[in-house]
């Protein structure tokens, strides 16, 4: 691959954009089906959490697997469960089918994010990291932008007709997701990691193994190693917070809708909002990673995205909420890059698809155990208690998971050379425009 040659993350970018605007679209189109069949809050809050069940066991051997070979077929496996998963959501007549789909779309989504993310961490250098993790969740909140509007436009509740409309908004979602196996072509080189030593395999990346405990060639590092290493508890922690604040965000602003008297379609341009304001974000992430340092600018964003998700649970107007939930973007869209990031540089060299699952298990559990909460908070004190519940997590995540992570030195700007300094070494061109 020639120098500076990125189409691969661009079409990387494009595919996890159609595979998560498929999920963003069903995540709220299971909610309204739901409510059709006759849930309440807290049948909601379980379906959601099923979303998550399956992966929240499958997330490590999948990892595991990927540590070991290529990543391509996991996401092509993984686009054909979520086509599968949201099609056949259209078609349940119960609340137990309906969740034994949402079920296995959620088993789909984890299998293509950990392909996916473990292309990214392959295939970069150390210094385009940030850059390149940043760009790769632009492709998640193109999809968190235009999936929630079309489920909007595609759902209506007029004249008892949502158990319909939302069947056919699940089903065109299962159309999206397929539409992501043609852009999976050149992502990945024909060998990208060979059955070697450890050496072998990480040397495409950019990055030495770690090469710390001396391990056999079919070694595997403990999980309990790599949860120990310092670094990867804190970005488990804070992923596993923002993540759950935008499931219930998806999940749980339907039932506020239908609570306030707000229609589908707002509550879909509302979502997709928060959607856009994650895309600003990390298109400024390295400008605010120079000027903060990556632990502060975690810490402001957790810190503040808390105090906005308690104020969604306020008996805002529709526009304040609007202003709210951009805002709510924009912090939340800080994490999730900053995290992968996390993890990856602490993680043993060997083990780096192994440490990303890790944090996709630690936001599986999340998604499992927040949506559940949040249905018995709701119905014990109403649709707004599950954001002021959020609020206190991702202030907690703030506190305890910046205190886990290391703390990078704000960088300091290239420094001039000397008039008599040599001419053989000069900053390659890419490393300069990415400096620019």
């Amino acid at each position: 691959m020639p120098a500076g040659d990125r189409r691969w993350l661009l079409r990387l970018v494009i595919a996890f954009a159609f595979s998560q605007a498929a999920v963003s679209m069903a995540r709220p189109a299971v909610s309204y089906r739901a409510l059709a069949l006759g849930a309440d809050e807290r049948a909601v809050g379980v379906i959601a959490g099923v979303f998550a069940l399956l992966p929240l066991f499958a997330a490590v051997p999948l990892g595991r697997r990927t540590d070991r070979g290529r990543c391509v077929p996991l996401l092509a496996f993984g686009a054909a469960l979520i086509a599968v998963g949201c099609g056949l959501s259209g078609t349940a007549g119960s609340l137990a089918a309906l969740a034994a789909w949402s079920g296995v779309m959620g088993l789909g989504h984890l299998c293509f994010v950990i392909g996916a993310q473990s292309i990214v961490a392959r295939r970069s250098a150390p210094d385009e990291q940030d850059r390149n993790f940043g760009h790769f969740t632009i492709g998640a909140s193109l999809g968190q932008l235009f999936g929630p509007v079309a489920a909007g436009l595609l759902v209506s509740g007029h004249d008892g007709a949502m158990g319909r409309t939302s069947a056919l908004a699940l089903v065109v979602s299962a159309g999206v997701a397929a539409v992501s196996l043609t852009c999976l072509r050149r992502i990945e080189p024909p060998v990208a990691v060979a059955p070697g030593p450890p050496a072998e395999r990480t040397g495409r990346d950019g990055m030495p193994p770690s090469g710390k405990d001396g391990k056999s060639p079919s070694g595997k590092v403990p999980v309990r190693r790599i949860l120990r290493t310092r670094g990867v508890p804190g970005g488990i922690l804070v992923s596993l917070a923002v993540l759950s604040a935008t499931d219930i965000l998806t999940a749980y602003l339907p039932v506020v809708g239908e609570d306030r008297g707000i229609s589908p379609t707002t509550i879909g341009v509302l979502l997709s909002l928060r959607a856009a304001a994650a895309i600003a974000c990390r298109l400024v992430m390295t400008p605010m990673i120079h000027r903060l340092g990556r632990t502060v600018l975690l810490t402001v964003s957790c810190l503040l995205g808390g105090l906005l998700c308690a104020g969604i649970a306020l008996p805002v107007p529709v526009w304040g909420m609007a202003l709210m939930l951009v805002a709510l973007g924009f912090c939340l869209g800080v994490g999730q890059p900053l995290s992968m990031t996390t993890v990856v540089r602490a993680a043993p060299a060997e083990a780096r698809s192994t440490a990303l699952a890790l944090r996709l298990t630690g936001n599986r559990l999340g998604q499992v155990a927040a949506p559940a909460s949040a249905g018995l908070v709701a119905g014990v004190a109403g649709t707004g208690a599950p954001f002021m519940m959020l609020g206190v997590l991702l202030m907690g995540a703030a506190g305890l998971g910046v205190r886990s992570t290391p703390r990078d030195p704000v960088p300091a700007p290239p420094a001039r050379a000397p008039a008599n300094a040599p001419e053989e070494a000069p900053v390659p061109a890419e490393e300069s425009h990415d400096r620019r």
